[in-house]
């Protein structure tokens, strides 16, 4: 069990990283790689208010206002708010759902990569699940959730708003991977046990279920010092050419022909 001082440590490191992100990051001004620039100004940085949006909000009102108790089943780093495994649905959403920014970005990367297949590790309660099956509704999504009673609570929802074609695999993300055999996902994002030694594991094992134009999205990767450590160490696999630190997420390209940079950039 960590000691008071060990957590406090923990739980200051967020708000150190954050402001050695800013001192470290820059925006449009500071980019001079074409391709890294076009998906600031087209997607990063994009405010357009767009229709499925209106969707998504209702999505998450409907989640706030819903007062049902869940029993959480935690196979990551665990909660740093919530100390009982039994947790409302308006709580989870209100404290760890993915944020309305980062939910409407998911939907503005899916639709401008226009994924066919999506892989989606950390279901939770479907907000990044609607936004990246509503961004791309000619593709795919399949959602990993280790949780049994947040798969089947998502899945419902998922057909209540008509995105039958999001897949919600109630399993671990280990059991999971070891039977994905060679697909390949053009779209992956990652959400879920967020410590080191897992969130390498996961990157190595799903870079070979990768292709040239792939996008690999790692959540929360300044949660932690160890989580910022694997960010680190996935940078430098000669495989990845391009890495963005948005410090909420980290985005990686395995772009051939590209010079390797990294990018820490304020959106």
């Amino acid at each position: 069990m960590k000691s008071w001082l060990s957590d406090f440590k923990d739980r200051l490191y967020p708000i150190w990283a954050f402001g050695r992100f800013i001192i470290r990051s820059r925006n449009k001004h500071g980019v001079h790689s074409p391709f890294v620039y076009d998906l600031l100004t087209q997607v990063l940085s994009d405010t357009s208010k767009y229709s499925d949006y209106v969707l998504l909000d209702q999505f998450r009102s409907t989640l706030r206002h819903d007062t049902s108790f869940i029993e959480i089943t935690d196979f990551g780093a665990g909660s740093r708010i919530f100390k009982s495994s039994r947790r409302q649905v308006k709580q989870l959403v209100r404290h760890v759902g993915a944020t309305p920014y980062r939910q409407k970005l998911l939907w503005r990367l899916a639709n401008h990569y226009e994924p066919i297949k999506t892989l989606e590790l950390g279901t939770h309660l479907g907000l990044g699940t609607a936004a990246l099956q509503l961004g791309c509704l000619k593709g795919t999504v399949t959602s990993v959730e280790g949780c049994p009673a947040l798969a089947k609570h998502t899945a419902h929802n998922m057909l209540t708003l008509g995105l039958a074609k999001a897949r919600i695999i109630p399993n671990r993300f280990e059991d999971f991977l070891k039977g994905l055999e060679q697909e390949k996902f053009d779209l992956i994002y990652v959400d879920g046990n967020h410590t080191q030694e897992a969130t390498l594991s996961y990157f190595n094992q799903l870079k070979n279920h990768c292709h040239q134009k792939s996008i690999m999205i790692f959540d929360d990767i300044h949660w932690s010092a160890e989580m910022s450590q694997a960010w680190a160490l996935m940078q430098k696999d000669p495989s990845v050419t391009v890495s963005i630190d948005l410090f909420f997420w980290g985005l990686i390209f395995f772009r051939p022909g590209q010079v390797k940079e990294h990018f820490v950039l304020r959106v």
